[in-house]
């Protein structure tokens, strides 16, 4: 036994039954977990490539050592393993998909697996449809992007037995990488306050989406810590687009006080809302304020430019990916939240 490693009783990584468990190997290494699973459950080429041929006999001789033996569930999906990964997402056009979907490729490249994309329209019927179409491929795994937060449907695919993980949207108790909705719509509430706003309204989006419902909820709690009342007819359910967006700010123009600043949850209603507010003869960041969500692109590049919440778009596909490596290789998960961040523009701070 190589000096430094010998064990003995139980490891703390190990599964419940003191078996021996990827983690286990990780931590005595002194690499990711995700590292330990590409070099003994992929390919040798994959692995070498991936981990540096030092590393690899490392983890090997401590595999050997510790006694790992694969999950067998695990085992029997590598066995018959396609080594493709099916994708659905709402609509692969929004840029925020595309670029959580870019993250996904080019991680499950990493791992050796091909990726493909299902579009379903956000719609129930069509979600049930790309899915059977997705497991009759006989994929090793699935990443949706378009949960309802009941997560009644997923809790029938996780029937099927295919591992699968949620990105951008949580549903249920399913794992699941986020970015931290609440703590951006915190954020949201914060900057509108610190600039003298009481006035306040949020275009919430969807109202099955835990996108918007977190964000939302987030914003309004904070607003009332500070005293600030958001009443149920500032908080307008309109699509996660630019036609949402116009429809839901023309709402809150019509109030009886109207706002002088309102949250977007998505970007593309809040360029939605600019112009919205700009038809009604308001200049925006003066007369009124209008704060996004994700920072896509465009957000910096508009005439003026959208204040907004950034979140880790192309990281929450990679970690979505990884969070499903784990899984695969018979590993516990837990969900993830990443951090969002302020990026404050013109559309709120004016000229």
């Amino acid at each position: 036994m190589t000096a430094g490693h010998e064990v003995t009783g139980a490891h703390p990584h190990a599964d419940v039954s003191g078996r021996p468990t990827l983690r286990t190997v990780a931590a005595l290494a002194g690499v990711h977990v995700s590292t330990v699973s590409r070099v003994l459950n992929g390919s040798a080429v994959t692995g070498a490539r991936s981990a540096g041929e030092k590393t690899v006999r490392r983890i090997r001789e401590i595999a050997e050592e510790v006694g790992y033996s694969p999950n067998p569930h695990a085992t029997g999906l590598r066995t018959q393993r396609s080594n493709l990964l099916g994708v659905l997402v709402p609509r692969l056009v929004d840029i925020v998909l595309a670029t959580i979907y870019e993250g996904i490729e080019e991680a499950s490249a990493s791992f050796g697996y091909s990726t493909f994309v299902a579009n379903t329209g956000d719609t129930p019927a069509n979600q049930r449809t790309r899915t059977d179409m997705v497991l009759a491929r006989r994929v090793d795994g699935m990443i949706f992007g378009d949960a309802y937060v009941d997560g009644r449907f997923l809790d029938e695919v996780a029937g099927h037995g295919v591992p699968f993980v949620l990105v951008s949207r949580r549903a249920g108790n399913h794992p699941a990488v986020t970015c931290d909705d609440v703590r951006g719509g915190e954020l949201a509430a914060e900057h509108l306050l610190a600039l003298g706003h009481t006035r306040v309204a949020v275009i919430a989006g969807e109202p099955y989406a835990s996108t918007g419902i977190d964000r939302t909820a987030g914003f309004t709690a904070t607003c009332r810590a500070a005293g600030v009342d958001v009443p149920d007819a500032a908080i307008v359910h309109t699509r996660f687009d630019t036609d949402g967006g116009r429809a839901g700010m023309e709402r809150l123009l019509a109030l009886d006080r109207p706002p002088t600043a309102v949250f977007a949850v998505n970007d593309f209603a809040a360029i939605g809302a600019m112009g919205a507010a700009r038809d009604a003869g308001l200049r925006v960041g003066s007369d009124v304020a209008v704060l996004g969500f994700n920072d896509v692109p465009l957000a910096a590049a508009l005439p003026i430019g959208l204040s907004t919440i950034r979140s880790p778009m192309h990281e929450m596909g990679v970690r979505g990916v990884q969070l499903l490596m784990d899984r695969l290789s018979g590993e516990p998960v837990a969900s993830e939240r990443l951090v969002p961040t302020l990026v404050a523009r013109a559309s709120t701070l004016g000229a």
